[in-house]
């Protein structure tokens, strides 16, 4: 920020950290209890200081400029490393504790375990509110760039900067409907591969892991097509003679659909599930009560 010593405000710092996470005068107002004429000059200072206007219109909502996106994951470390420094013998009041936690995950993530987490927060944290991020269909630092503040799933990322926690390994089950042909007599591989199939792929991709195992057994599949969530392939599969793919810690939304599970004949390497954050918040204790509330919940279930 181009200010000097004498007239830096902390207080812009939160309040930018706010902004940036709602998007939106009125939504950080209610966070941080002000009215939204007095968040709206609180804002004006922080275009004043940065010599950025921050946020602009976009149609009817607001959006981060460049430089904003830019500095985000900065300022939500520095914000962060405050609040550790003012929690009192290493405790945190989860009662009284505001603030919104972004989990980047799975959409089978949230559909299955989401209603166990936010029931949990809300009996234990009431002041916190959790956002589910889908992975996007483009590779971003989210961790990095403070845009999520925990993943949880399937964990893949390279990156020596973001902690990573193996939890277990999970593997893959065909899924369809009741009565598919599939699900009488035994299954080969090659009753497996002269299916039709629906890929779930958020860039849609039309092959993985199915085909490259096919491949060693010299069998190929017809794939007709992919959507881009799980539970929206569920839906599909559910009228239709197509086979889908589901993670067996996902088995509570088939079995809601009445959709049949079975074994995949064929060697799939392993799902590596675990939880990766950004290493700023190490020592943030209300960043590691969620990320225990998200380990318990999911290796319970």
């Amino acid at each position: 920020m181009r200010v000097t010593q004498s007239s830096l405000d902390l207080n812009l710092l939160v309040a930018l950290d706010v902004l940036l996470e709602e998007s939106s005068v009125s939504g950080a107002a209610a966070r941080l209890h002000l009215s939204e004429p007095a968040m709206s000059r609180t804002l004006g200072r922080i275009r004043k200081a940065l010599g950025d206007p921050v946020l602009v219109r976009a149609g009817r909502n607001m959006v981060p400029t460049p430089h904003a996106l830019a500095i985000r994951g900065e300022v939500r470390a520095v914000v962060e490393q405050a609040r550790g420094i003012f929690i009192a013998g290493g405790q945190v009041d989860l009662h009284a504790l505001s603030r919104t936690f972004t989990v980047l995950a799975h959409d089978t993530l949230a559909a299955a375990f989401g209603s166990a987490l936010f029931a949990r927060i809300g009996e234990e944290a009431p002041g916190v509110r959790l956002r589910f991020l889908m992975e996007s269909h483009v590779d971003v630092p989210a961790l990095r760039e403070g845009v999520a503040d925990l993943e949880v799933g399937v964990i893949d990322t390279r990156s020596p900067e973001v902690h990573t926690e193996h939890l277990f390994d999970d593997r893959m089950l065909g899924v369809v409907r009741p009565g598919h042909p599939l699900l009488r007599g035994r299954l080969t591989p090659e009753r497996f591969a002269s299916a039709d199939h629906l890929i779930v792929s958020r860039r849609g991709r039309l092959q993985g892991p199915i085909d490259t195992a096919l491949a060693e057994l010299g069998l190929t599949r017809r794939v007709v097509g992919s959507v881009g969530t799980y539970p929206s392939s569920l839906f599909i599969l559910l009228t239709s003679d197509l086979v889908g793919l589901v993670a067996t810690r996902a088995r509570p939304l088939t079995d809601t659909l009445g959709l049949k599970t079975f074994e995949i004949p064929l060697p799939l390497p392993p799902l590596p599930f675990g939880l990766a954050w950004h290493p700023r918040h190490d020592a943030d204790l209300a960043h590691a009560w969620l990320r225990g509330c998200a380990r318990e919940l999911i290796t319970a279930g």
